[in-house]
């Protein structure tokens, strides 16, 4: 048992070091190259068996026809490739360019050519002319920019091959560029996010021996720090008393964008007015400006955290938002996402208009009392409405527009 399976470990290795060495002349051979192969395998057999000098004509054609396929894929072009995209970031509808140039960097003449170039899900196909030796050649093109993403254009694609497409040969040149297509945002005013306001933080009920917002004074303690002892109070009482403040906590946003695909309707949908574009614009806006405003945020979504340095840093982290099935309940996301932060002051919860009042109330059993909680349901055509559901404030946004109006009744 032992010897058979070293026989077989070898029988493996063999195999994959044959195919590594034929995959460069098998890989240039096309389907219908190998449908041409096959045939002409099987009609020079058929010939020698059944003496059919019909059958061997037909072999000989289509053994030639692969013969003067393999003479096209003869010579290597010495291409030097630039792809350029310009702007690199755009929103969602505005135009987009691309320049692709091709440099001749033989001390030669470069024969005609085609170049494919990967554009998102696309594909365009340029013909390049003979080059003499340090000649350049410049394609432009058009990137669609209908909807939010992250389009890669590239890499370039020499291809050398017959007119019949029996045999080609692929060269690589450069390597891609992508473009970022950036969501929609609606411009929300200074604090819009309606939520934070302050300057040096907020006042709490948590009783400390040292911040800023004095509350009273008590017995002292061993340990206590002396410069808060009071010392008029002590010297008329007799008694060593100091001072106690209200924990001041500076503010600061969660912004949970719930991307679970049964909270919106026709997640997949490409649409710049689909429900989960919607959403995706709505957490986007309220964190630009509130990255804006320079309150501390953190921005988190079902499979990543988006980078919040910059505004373009979050918009690009943005474009790579996708629906995803991760999590049973809105309750059980913003529980695993939130597990290692400490307590917010303020939580933004984006979701879809399939998520019921009823799933987003459970949010109050993971976030403590001082935490504000606020949730923006994405439901395309309808009204927008504010609704007050114990200490959550459901907002409903039909349309990207409604989002500053709600935030203001909000504030």
């Amino acid at each position: 048992m032992t010897i058979l399976r070293a026989l077989l470990g070898l029988a493996r290795l063999a195999a994959g070091r044959v195919a590594a060495v034929c995959a460069p002349v098998v890989g240039i051979v096309s389907p219908l190259g190998w449908i041409v192969a096959l045939s002409a395998a099987a009609s020079g057999a058929g010939a020698l068996l059944l003496g059919w000098a019909e059958l061997g004509y037909l072999a000989l054609t289509l053994a030639a026809a692969l013969v003067v396929a393999a003479l096209f894929l003869i010579g290597r072009a010495s291409y030097r490739v630039v792809i350029e995209l310009s702007p690199r970031r755009v929103v969602a509808g505005e135009r987009a360019f691309g320049r692709l140039l091709v440099g001749n960097t033989a001390a030669r003449r470069a024969s005609a050519g085609r170049l494919e170039l990967p554009v998102g899900r696309g594909r365009a196909e340029f013909d390049v002319p003979a080059l003499p030796a340090g000649a350049e050649h410049e394609e432009l093109f058009a990137v669609p920019t209908a909807h939010r993403a992250v389009i890669q254009a590239g890499p370039a694609i020499a291809v050398r091959g017959d007119q019949l497409g029996l045999l080609r040969r692929r060269v690589r040149w450069a390597e891609p560029v992508e473009l970022f297509v950036h969501p929609r945002t609606a411009l929300l005013a200074p604090s819009a996010a309606g939520l934070v306001t302050d300057l040096e933080g907020r006042t709490t009920s948590t009783l400390t021996s040292n911040d800023l917002a004095f509350h009273a004074l008590r017995l002292y303690e061993p340990g206590d720090d002396r410069r808060h002892i009071h010392w008029r109070t002590t010297a008329r009482t007799g008694t060593i008393m100091v001072r106690q403040f209200e924990e001041t906590r500076r503010s600061d946003l969660v912004l949970l964008h719930h991307g679970e695909r049964r909270a919106y309707v026709d997640p997949d949908s490409e649409s710049p007015d689909a429900e989960f574009e919607l959403g995706v614009s709505v957490a986007a806006s309220i964190a630009v400006q509130t990255i804006r405003d320079g309150t501390r945020a953190r921005i988190l979504a079902q499979d990543r955290e988006l980078r919040t340095a910059t505004v373009g840093a979050l918009l690009d982290d943005s474009c790579r938002l996708a629906p995803a099935q991760r999590h049973a309940t809105p309750r059980q996301f913003a529980r695993e996402a939130t597990a290692l932060l400490p307590a917010p002051a303020v939580v933004a919860f984006v979701t879809g208009s399939l998520t019921t009042v009823g799933d987003l109330r459970a949010l109050e059993t993971v976030f403590p009392g001082g935490t504000e909680l606020l949730a923006i349901r994405a439901a395309v055509g309808e009204q927008p409405r504010l609704q007050v559901v114990s200490r959550l404030r459901v907002l409903t946004v039909g349309q990207l527009s409604d989002l500053p109006k709600l935030l203001r009744r909000v504030a």
